[in-house]
């Protein structure tokens, strides 16, 4: 999630992208988003367990910003909000 182009970022795992995405926007997700605006969502993967999907967020929350602006804008240059693609 980002708060605009080049904005903040936020990375979190969930089991329920389209919901999850909708409580960041509704202000019931995390204190970080709500904060910080974070309800745009420019980048996702999906994985074949919760566990992978956990490790995979530890790692990117470890990467440097330059390095998560490059896998964001590798897939969504214009940054556009992807949760409209998005189905319940």
């Amino acid at each position: 999630m980002a708060s605009r182009k080049q904005g903040t970022l936020y990375i979190g795992v969930t089991a329920d992208l389209p919901e999850r995405t909708a409580q960041h926007r509704r202000g019931e997700g995390s204190a970080f988003t709500r904060r910080y605006k974070c309800h745009r969502l420019v980048w996702y993967e999906e994985f074949a367990s919760v566990d992978d999907a956990i490790a995979c967020e530890k790692r990117m929350k470890d990467w440097k910003r330059a390095w998560k602006v490059e896998a964001i804008e590798k897939r969504n240059p214009d940054w556009f909000d992807l949760s409209r693609w998005l189905h319940a």
